[in-house]
Formats: C-alpha cells, structure tokens, sequence
C-alpha cells in the first residue's frame, strides 16, 4: 500500500514538473516533441499497430470493469470487517480492518491515476506547448476582407462540384469510400510529408472504434489516444467525414495538438491525396467551416454561394446533419463543454471554437 502510494506521488509529481517545465521553456517542449515524442510514436506505434483494433478502447472498457468489480469486493470486504469488529496495527495508528481495505483500494486507484496522467504528460500534454505547424512551415495569418473569404468558398465549391460527380455513391446518392480508409489516411499524410518536413515520420493506421456510438453520443469524430498512441475515428458517421477525420486524428502523432492546426493540415493531406473520395472529403470538409465563417460575416454572399453547390453534395449534407441530429441531447452538450474545457486548459483560449479558425489558415495559405 505503501509503495502504491508512493509511486503514484512520484508519477504525479514528475508530470506536473513536464507540465510546468514544457509551459514555461517552449524549447524544451518544442526539442521534446521532435525527439523523444516521436521515438515514442515509432515504438510504442508500431507495438500497438500490430492489432487491428483500438487498444484503447478496449483498455477502456476493462478499466471501467476493473473499477466496478475492485469497488464491489472493496465494499463487501469492508461490511464484512465491520461486523466483525476486528482491529490491527498499521504504523503507530490503529485503524481497522475496513479502513485498512478502503485505503489499500484507494492507493490502487491513485497509482492507476498517476500512471494515467503520466501517459497523458509524456504522450500529449508537452506538445500542447511547441511550436504550431504554421509557425514550423512559415504560414502567416491575416486579418482578410469578406471578398478574400468569399473568392475560396467559391473556389471550394467548384472543387467540391468537379468532384462530387467522382465518388462512388450508394443507393440513396450518399458517398461511399472506395478503398481502406485506414490505408489511404497513411498515405495522404506521407505524400503530405514530402513537401512539409515537420509531418515526416511513422504513421500507424487510425482505428475505428469497435462501438463507435461512445463517440456518436459525445458529437465526435474522432479522438487521439495518447495512453496507446493510437489514432481512432467514428466508424458510424457519414462517410465523407471519415478520410478527413483519420488524418486530422494522424496529424496529431506528429505532435501539433492545435485543434485548427489538425484541420488544416487533414485538409492539405486529403486534397492532396490521390483518391478521389478523400479528395472529396478534404474539400467538403474545408467548404463547410470556410461557408459558416461567411455566414457569420456576410449573410448575402453565403447565400450567394451557397446556391452553386451541386446537387449531389447536398445528399452527403443532408445524411451528415441526420446522422448528428439523432445523438443530439445532455450527453452530447456536456461532452461538448468538457471538450471546451479542456482545450482552454491546454492553452487553447477560443476552446472548441478554435476548430474552425482552419478558415484562417486555408485564406492564409491558399490566398499568398
């Protein structure tokens, strides 16, 4: 008990000395993430990659089991330490056997914790604190009028057009993919990293959750798990936002945990990707948050806009908004500020918000 309680302390300590080391000295965040991040991505990558499922959720679902079933027997063994009346010596304090047998369990819970927030620390928390991709690659942001916006809606929305005529579609007329997506999100980030350097390195293939409703309910599509380095998706959700999704989740083994960093760089991967389908995926994905940010700014010209998109797309945007609209409701709104939350923690201020400031980075990038 002893020693559980020691290492976890350890554990705790040396993430929140990372934690604060990587805030306060960004070179150090920034030599950690470039080096020892990614020595853990092709190593413990590669190990977890090896299966064909989510490791992580999996571990999920046998910690939830573990917890329940170890609180179970912690509570029967402590009714049964009472009735009894029993007493012992521990140190110079005598406690009895039932605060034995609660504290021994919460000194199992807190080593499990540590362990935990340990894993976050080394595989996630000290990126949050390097340099963004944009500031690796040079890319440099503006303050844009509506007509700058306004002119790459209208040139997403006849990518969008050529290429929604390409893709494989099912009986109702909505996308479907034309190959492994888990293969073709690979590919797309290593033909990405030709011409970005900061983007090279290993890539496993993204994971689709085997029950993929936990992400449904929670209104995400995807989420990187730093406990396994593994890259997992939404298998459940329309299928256009599926090549998107896996290399947004990709881009973050690279360290750039920015949320609209993640987006912009799974909209260069999937546009400049070879398929069809993912191609499709990138610059639907890019219409959508750059066609909300002109209906925020200039009403008129959305609509203008918004009436040139083809026929066939608006099936994938319906299918999409049917599909989220059933999973809407309390658990979706709490996940939603947990997820808030946590991005302001992690030094992100515009929280979930931040993921359509890719708009920024697209007029940004594609405009100079």
């Amino acid at each position: 008990m002893k020693r559980r309680l020691a290492a976890a302390a350890v554990l705790l300590i040396i993430s929140a000395v990372l934690m604060v080391l990587a805030a306060r000295q960004p070179a150090f965040a920034q030599w950690y993430s470039s080096t020892v991040y990614q020595f853990l991505v092709a190593s413990a990558g590669r190990i977890f990659g090896i299966f064909p499922f989510s490791v992580s959720e999996l571990l999920l679902y046998v910690l939830i089991a573990a917890f329940i079933l170890s609180a179970a027997v912690m509570a029967v063994k402590t009714v049964k330490a009472v009735k009894m009346g029993r007493k012992v010596e521990v140190g110079t304090a005598a406690l009895g056997d039932a605060a034995q047998i609660a504290v021994s369990w919460m000194s199992a819970v807190l080593l499990a914790v540590g362990i935990l927030a340990f894993l976050y620390t080394v595989c996630c928390g000290i990126n949050y604190q390097r340099r963004s991709f944009s500031e690796e690659e040079g890319i440099i942001t503006y303050k844009y009028s509506v007509q700058d916006l306004k002119g790459i809606c209208l040139w997403l929305t006849d990518e969008v057009n050529a290429l929604s005529g390409q893709v494989e579609r099912d009986s109702g007329g909505v996308m479907t993919l034309e190959g492994p997506e888990g293969e073709g999100a690979v590919e797309a980030m290593q033909g990405l990293a030709e011409a970005f350097s900061s983007l090279d390195g290993y890539y496993p293939q993204p994971k689709k959750l085997l029950v993929s409703e936990l992400l449904s309910y929670q209104g995400l599509t995807g989420v990187y798990s730093p406990f396994t380095v593994e890259a997992n998706y939404n298998g459940d959700m329309t299928a256009y936002n599926i090549p998107f999704t896996t290399c947004h989740e990709l881009s973050h083994l690279r360290g750039f945990m920015q949320e609209e960093e993640a987006n912009f760089i799974a909209f260069l991967a999937c546009t400049g990707s070879g398929r069809a389908d993912f191609q499709y995926s990138g610059y639907l994905s890019g219409w959508m948050y750059c066609m909300n940010a002109l209906y925020r700014a200039d009403y008129e010209s959305w609509q203008e806009v918004r009436t040139l998109l083809d026929g066939a797309a608006e099936s994938d945007l319906a299918a999409n908004s049917a599909f989220w609209d059933a999973y809407k409701g309390k658990i979706s709104e709490a996940a939603g500020r947990i997820n808030d939350t946590y991005l302001k923690v992690n030094g992100q201020a515009d929280g979930v918000q931040s993921y359509n400031r890719m708009v920024d980075l697209i007029v940004a990038y594609f405009e100079k």
